[in-house]
């Protein structure tokens, strides 16, 4: 730790061993920040603590979603070590300054990885990857984005349990994080053997699932933002093969909105059927231009040589436009999907169903319902279906629990993605009370935990969770005096 200085030691000294008291301090919530970057520009140089300048403006306004690039920081850390966020949390903990963390920036929520008048640590400069063959693990810092980590370590026929787009970054693990292999391996956070975890107080700690620290380690993989800053991540690499070895098949079929109801359908008997952990599948279904020839996109493969009918025959049945199908690797469709375009507002709000036709129709219908209520409102509005089935809990157990929980049924998370047109800087209020009308009107099957990385700002998605009582105790001991739900955004119902 060869950054500290002595008043930042002297601050580290009193938060350290216990999370203690707050400061009492005089200043208030609208210049704590300010006093933060002065002090953080002292202790780290202009160098790590920008408040203005390219690398500033290119952090701040270039996240994925348009509505979080309006935000302006009263300054942004690049930390290079853990111990850069180490004294970036105790200095924000000790003046009370609201903050947030942006690691992929990735996030549709707004102000979960942005911030007015607060202090954004940026992981842009911690985005190494490394793999240890002899511990057969990939060693990711928080900045990295899947398709780079994916790339980084593809020669050794490995590979990471990203994301299914390639953009996509590490805050993916914290919200559980699917992939297209997750059937056979689990949530992409039960391939995390081990976190090093910077507390709200600046205390560093390191988690997995047998230490003092296995309660934060289990409710990490899926608490979000809530329980403390990872500064790097330790992972089971999955021996995928090169991307020279083609050993998946499939790609993209692509459908007119015409055939809607059936790919509901479909997707219906898919998620109830299906249990072969070979098998993934993704379904988008647009409803803003239901006469279109491409409203609906399948993303569909299978770890061998071939679809097998039995697995995909519906969907290789219903009429489409186009279809991409051929022999993959595991490379390649994990970075089929790019997801890097920005310049517009994105909104997510999350369900979750079994598998039962009645249900999802309903479902879209609704969708299609509020989308033609606001016609000029929105360039794209879709229902995104991926399938959850028992092999992935399977893979999940042998692993040790994460924070999400078993329901003990296969089911498919539902995102609604609304994606408004370019300059849209501020959803309109009747189209966000639409959206909330939207998600009462299509809840989560009874007993289904919702995925709270494509959840709304107001859904209480903890509360979904079957064990919530033991994240909460989790919360509680970690951070007895509430700082983060008080002092950055990000899930509610702690």
């Amino acid at each position: 730790m060869k950054f500290l200085t002595r008043n930042t030691l002297s601050l580290l000294a009193f938060v350290a061993p216990v999370l203690g008291q707050v400061l009492s301090t005089n200043c208030t919530s609208s210049n704590a920040a300010a006093q933060v970057c002065a002090e953080l520009q002292s202790d780290l140089g202009s160098a790590i603590v920008e408040a203005s300048g390219a690398e500033y403006d290119a952090t701040s306004q270039g996240t994925w979603s348009l509505f979080n690039s309006l935000d302006r920081p009263t300054c942004i850390v690049y930390p290079r070590t853990a111990s850069h966020v180490q004294l970036t949390m105790a200095s924000i903990f000790q003046h009370k300054s609201h903050y947030a963390v942006q690691a992929g920036a990735h996030s549709p929520m707004i102000g979960w990885n942005s911030i007015n008048d607060g202090v954004l640590i940026s992981f842009a400069n911690m985005t190494s990857t490394s793999y240890n063959p002899v511990t057969e693990t990939v060693t990711v810092q928080p900045g990295v984005h899947w398709g780079d980590a994916m790339a980084a370590v593809d020669a050794f026929g490995v590979s990471v349990l990203g994301g299914r787009a390639s953009d996509i970054g590490t805050g993916l693990l914290l919200g559980g994080g699917i992939s297209f292999a997750s059937p056979l391996y689990g949530w992409s956070a039960d391939s995390i053997k081990e976190m090093d975890v910077v507390l709200v107080t600046g205390q560093f700690v390191t988690a997995n699932a047998t230490n003092a620290h296995a309660d934060l380690f289990r409710a990490l993989k899926g608490g979000a933002n809530r329980f403390g800053i990872v500064t790097r991540y330790e992972l089971y690499a999955i021996h995928t093969g090169t991307k020279e070895d083609k050993n998946w098949f499939g790609g993209v079929i692509v459908y007119p909105g015409s055939s809607s109801v059936a790919l509901s359908n479909a997707s219906a008997r898919y998620i109830r059927e299906v249990t072969d952990p070979k098998a993934g599948l993704v379904v988008i279904l647009n409803t803003v231009n239901l006469t279109a020839v491409d409203a609906n996109t399948v993303y569909l493969f299978y770890n061998g040589a071939s679809l097998p009918p039995g697995i995909f025959g519906d969907f290789l049945s219903i009429p489409n436009t186009s279809q991409t199908l051929s022999p993959l690797s595991y490379y390649d469709i994990s970075n089929l999907i790019s997801g890097s375009a920005r310049g517009n507002g994105q909104q997510f709000g999350a369900s979750s169903w079994v598998g039962d036709e009645g249900t999802f129709l309903a479902g879209y219908n609704h969708l299609v319902n509020f989308t033609q209520t606001f016609p000029a409102d929105l360039i794209a509005s879709y229902l995104i279906i991926s399938p959850i089935p028992q092999s992935q809990w399977a893979a999940t157990a042998a692993r040790g629990p994460n924070a999400i929980g078993d329901p003990g049924v296969a089911y498919a998370t539902i995102n609604f993605n609304l994606i408004y047109p370019a300059g849209v800087t501020v959803r309109p209020q009747d189209v966000d009370d639409g959206f909330k009308l939207l998600l009462s009107q299509t809840p989560p099957s009874p007993g289904l935990p919702l995925y709270v990385n494509e959840c709304d700002a107001s859904q209480d998605v903890f509360a979904t969770y079957p064990d919530f009582a033991a994240l909460q105790e989790t919360y509680a001991k970690y951070d007895p005096l509430r700082f983060n739900v008080e002092h950055t955004v990000g899930p509610i119902g702690l």
